[in-house]
Parts: structure tokens; C-alpha cells; sequence
């Protein structure tokens, strides 16, 4: 192996997607490895926790874990705070985003679209009001990034979250749950914008 590779499924969203662009904004070339899902049984023994992502780079183990992805490319590309406790502060944002995703996965598995669309609204009346304003506790009040005016990868991880929701891909949930939530949509607006974002994405 002579360049990093990272192993996801073929899709352009969560914890595999906000890895590609951080890798990508930090000016990597690495090997985009595109799971179909017949694959995946395939490659899941040598995952390194029988889920993906995970991150090979040259002459080390498998990595894998998105936070801990996120956080190595971070650091290594002055994509991470170096203040110990701001770091662990975007981290805290990043583990916050986890949440929102394991919050809102139990209703994906659900086949009655009655008791779905209760779980749903529920989670739009409910858990995500609250996610986004505790969210929005956390990031700075000039912006237009968590810390200021320099995008880390803590920034891409919820831009891939609030696109997500705000896509509309989710049944019985408005894409416009976060639109109350100014500083939260400053954050995705600011990474959706990014020349280097916008350029990844014109190349898809």
C-alpha cells in the first residue's frame, strides 16, 4: 500500500462520506474503496470492528471507528484543534452528532409505516428540537464554523447531520426541523460552500 484507503459503503452520506471529505479537504489522494452490498460479507472479518469506515494507511493497522478517523486526519492535517480542550470539545460535538444517529436509526428498521411515522414524529417534536438547540449551545456566536472562522473536521461531521435531515430523505420528518437554528445553519452553509467541498462534489 503506498497511499491511505479508506473502505465504505457505495453511498454519499454518513460516517463514510464526512471521512472522503475530510480526507479530500486535507488535500489526501487516497484510495476510495466503494462497497456494493453483496460485498460487504466479504470484507467484514478483516474489518477491524466488523463495520465500516475504517482507514488504512501505509505500514498501520486498520482504523476504524469515524470519530477516531476523523480525529487522526485532523490532527495530522491542522484540521483539528491543537488546544487540548477545544479538541476535546469539537469531539464532544462530533460524539453529539453520534447520538443523533443512533436516536433516529431504530425507525429505519421499522416496516410498519404507521408505527414509523409515530416514532418519527415523535423524534421531530421531540429529541431533534432539542438536539440542535443543544447543538447550537456550542458554537461560536460569530461563526461561521464551530470554533470561528476555520473549518475542522467537526464541522463536516454535522454538515453531513443536518444534510441528512434537511435532504428530506426521511419519511414523516420535515427537512425544515433545523431551520430554527441559525448558528447550526451557518455551520452547514459554510461547509456546503467551501470551495474544497463544492469541488469534491462536482467531480461525483
Amino acid at each position: 500500500m503506498t497511499k491511505p484507503k479508506l473502505t465504505y459503503f457505495d453511498a454519499p452520506a454518513s460516517r463514510g462520506e464526512e471521512c472522503r471529505l475530510a480526507l479530500h479537504v486535507a488535500g489526501i489522494d487516497f484510495e476510495d474503496v466503494r462497497l456494493k452490498r453483496p460485498d460487504w460479507m466479504g470484507v467484514k472479518p478483516n474489518s477491524p470492528f466488523g463495520s465500516v469506515p475504517f482507514l488504512e494507511m501505509p505500514g498501520q493497522p486498520p482504523l476504524g471507528q469515524s470519530n477516531a478517523i476523523l480525529v487522526l486526519i485532523g490532527r495530522l492535517n491542522d484540521l483539528h484543534p491543537k488546544d487540548l480542550f477545544e479538541a476535546a470539545r469539537h469531539e464532544a460535538l462530533m460524539c453529539h452528532a453520534e447520538d443523533l444517529r443512533y436516536a433516529i436509526t431504530p425507525s429505519m428498521r421499522m416496516s410498519d409505516d404507521e408505527e414509523k411515522q409515530k416514532a418519527r414524529a415523535a423524534l421531530a417534536n421531540g429529541y431533534l428540537p432539542t438536539w440542535a438547540a443543544n447543538t447550537e449551545k456550542h458554537l461560536s456566536s460569530d461563526g461561521p464554523f464551530i470554533s470561528g472562522t476555520k473549518m475542522h473536521v467537526a464541522d463536516i461531521k454535522l454538515y453531513l447531520s443536518v444534510q441528512w435531515l434537511a435532504s428530506g430523505a426521511l419519511d414523516h420528518i420535515p427537512a425544515t426541523v433545523f431551520d430554527s437554528y441559525p448558528k447550526l445553519n451557518r455551520v452547514y452553509d459554510a461547509v456546503k460552500n467551501d470551495a474544497r467541498i463544492r469541488a469534491w462534489y462536482a467531480k461525483s
